[in-house]
């Protein structure tokens, strides 16, 4: 039985069906409860900055973990940066943690290929991001960059004639995506052979006065294309978990799942087995998970965190 059951049952009504406010507990209940996970996984956007701003604290909180012991990844579905480059920007924003502190979905795609060993050429709807980790498996790709119809329509698709060397196509987060990068995907994707793979399924980033489409926007319009499902490799989906049991040996009884977005940061936790806490300062907000608590449908109560809190910074005070 882990520590988490346990606090549980010695405390019912802690944790109810419809997420517990981390201010109605004490300050029993949350030592105890802090004490029961030995991992930590957080989203980034929305949870520890916005952009290139931190949000309140969530530099002490992330760095207060690591100094009391816990093991910390940050997790994030963004595809636009290599493990390195998500470095060099959380070191500039002052937290403490280095390349083997990251699992982005750029790496994960890079590494399920790896794992399958694949030895063909990629077809990319996305950025240097994915392409630089693939690099560093030693997997050779194409069509980065702008790719817009050139004269008409009939002239682009005459002209295209398709690469006999790829064997899969990534989709991620893609400011140049186009007609012409949709056509040239769902036509690699005609093979059955080809191996598909979305980066992740966010629908939109967290902006407080615009819509900004996510990767999911771009993965769904692939899909309905190709008339193919992809084999997604960012939160909610379990292959993340895998990564983490695998290389890092992490206990998923022992870990929490830390996250602005119920549908992809929590929905991974309850696929994992983890922990989960939802912090107010991106997508979802305490009225969503009263409206998912209320549900019945089953699928969306699974999207209740265990605990939710206005922002990741309310956690300060009792881990110093």
């Amino acid at each position: 039985m882990s520590a988490f059951t346990t606090l549980r049952n010695r405390i019912p009504t802690m944790f109810a069906n419809s997420g517990t406010n981390l201010a109605s507990l004490s300050r029993s209940q949350i030592s105890d409860w802090l004490n029961s996970f030995d991992t930590v996984l957080t989203d980034c956007d929305g949870v520890i900055w916005v952009d290139n701003e931190t949000l309140p604290h969530a530099t002490d909180v992330i760095n207060q973990f690591i100094k009391n012991g816990k093991k910390l990844f940050f997790v994030t579905n963004n595809s636009t940066k290599t493990r390195p480059e998500f470095v060099t920007k959380a070191v500039k924003m002052g937290f403490n943690v280095g390349e083997d502190n990251i699992i982005s979905t750029a790496y994960l795609a890079a590494q399920y290929l790896k794992a399958q060993n694949f030895t063909k050429k990629v077809y990319v709807i996305g950025s240097t991001g994915i392409t630089r980790e693939l690099d560093a498996v030693g997997i050779r790709h194409t069509g980065i960059g702008a790719d817009i119809l050139q004269g008409t329509l009939a002239d682009t698709v005459a002209t295209f004639s398709p690469d006999p060397e790829v064997g899969a196509v990534i989709v991620g987060f893609d400011e140049h995506f186009s007609f012409v990068k949709m056509m040239k995907a769902a036509s690699y994707l005609n093979d059955p052979n080809v191996i598909y793979i979305g980066t992740n399924t966010d629908e939109r980033f967290p902006m407080p006065d615009r819509v900004i489409p996510g990767t999911g926007s771009i993965v769904n319009a692939v899909t309905t294309c190709a008339e193919r499902l992809p084999t997604v490799m960012g939160k909610p989906n379990k292959y993340i978990c895998d990564i983490l049991e695998q290389e890092y040996k992490v206990d998923p009884a022992r870990t929490l799942m830390i996250g602005d977005r119920c549908n992809t940061d929590i929905l991974l936790g309850k696929n994992c087995g983890f922990q989960t806490l939802m912090v107010e300062t991106g997508i979802h907000n305490a009225g969503d998970i009263a409206k998912f608590a209320k549900s019945d449908d089953a699928e969306t109560r699974k999207l209740v965190p265990d605990v939710y809190t206005s922002k990741l910074g309310d956690l300060l005070e009792h881990l110093n």
